[in-house]
């Protein structure tokens, strides 16, 4: 469905080349000061225009229609309104007419929703959306200790993790008409323990569940992740330093059965490489029935990572409110 969370709940709307992108939080608690401003710095760390990110150009301007009097919340669901003024819907004729792009939810929107889905750009499965998410992240902050600290990164491009190759990286598949994968790394300080609802709402299950609706995110691990198969109990386990419950190490990645120790939340998520790329693929036809050659149109990012980064904080943000409350 297009909702998510127990007391901090969202809903989200629209398509990547429709009229607008939109949100709703229902739950959020009355008096919070909030502006339009108070969006900007986040919207603009996923807005297109440095090296690797799409030439589609979008003011993302938030507008603020309810939930909102002088200043502050009113306990009313909270809605807010982007509108979609770069739109080339005409890039996505071939989509249209059944010859399904590699990787996208095109064939399967088609199957799911008996082709009456919005194809354009991918319409509702677009990266597109996270705009909205990025934007709830904002709200959900707020109700955040003003001692909680994000600090993310991204950690690999293409499987280069020094940072001052990435933009060769980034060049190096354009020009070859492909795109990379990336891996996002985000730490929360700060956190008092105690965070979570054992057993299905663990801190891990929400977080996850929320990460992985990102479109693109393909892995999502807590502290030494995977690593943790090929560690023994005398190497992974964290010993508590303190009466704060501080730990040596930090393999758990903040989180002990499923409820926050205190420690940094530590999260690395994958992306995937862009789906949409510019070389020339073979690829089924659903129209006339054969494979054929497709060059997708339309203006995409080279690493979805790029701009992945502050929607992986935003969804971080969103789990920890709605815990909060």
């Amino acid at each position: 469905m297009n909702r998510f969370g127990h007391n901090f709940c969202l809903a989200l709307w629209g398509e990547s080349h429709g009229p607008q992108i939109g949100l709703a939080i229902d739950g959020l608690p009355a008096g919070i000061p909030l502006t339009e401003e108070d969006f900007a710095a986040d919207l603009a760390r996923r807005r297109a225009g440095a090296t690797g990110t799409t030439a589609r150009c979008e003011e993302d301007r938030p507008r603020i229609v309810s939930g909102l009097y002088r200043g502050h919340t009113t306990g009313a669901p909270l809605t807010l309104c982007f509108d979609n003024a770069d739109t080339r819907p005409a890039d996505y004729a071939a989509t249209e007419a059944g010859h399904d792009r590699p990787s996208h939810a095109d064939r399967v929107a088609a199957e799911r929703f008996g082709g009456w889905n919005d194809p354009r750009g991918g319409g509702h499965f677009s990266g597109r959306l996270t705009l909205a998410l990025v934007a709830a992240g904002v709200v959900a902050k707020r109700l955040l200790p003003p001692d909680v600290r994000f600090g993310t990164r991204i950690a690999e491009i293409g499987g280069c993790a020094d940072p001052a190759r990435f933009e060769a990286v980034l060049a190096e598949a354009k020009a070859a008409g492909d795109s990379i994968g990336g891996v996002v790394e985000c730490r929360v300080e700060g956190l008092r323990a105690g965070l979570g609802e054992p057993f299905f709402d663990s801190v891990e299950s929400l977080a996850a569940h929320l990460l992985f609706a990102i479109p693109g995110v393909k892995g999502v691990e807590f502290g030494s992740g995977f690593a943790t198969a090929r560690m023994r109990g005398s190497e992974h386990n964290d010993p508590i330093v303190d009466a704060a419950g501080r730990t040596a190490t930090n393999h758990a990645g903040g989180i002990v059965g499923g409820l926050t120790n205190g420690n940094p939340l530590a999260v690395r998520v994958a992306f995937k490489p862009t789906a949409s790329i510019a070389r020339e693929q073979h690829t089924w036809n659903r129209a006339t029935e054969r494979i054929e050659p497709l060059r997708i149109a339309g203006r995409h990012d080279t690493s979805i990572a790029l701009r992945g980064a502050v929607v992986v904080e935003a969804a971080l943000a969103i789990v920890l409110a709605d815990l909060s409350l």
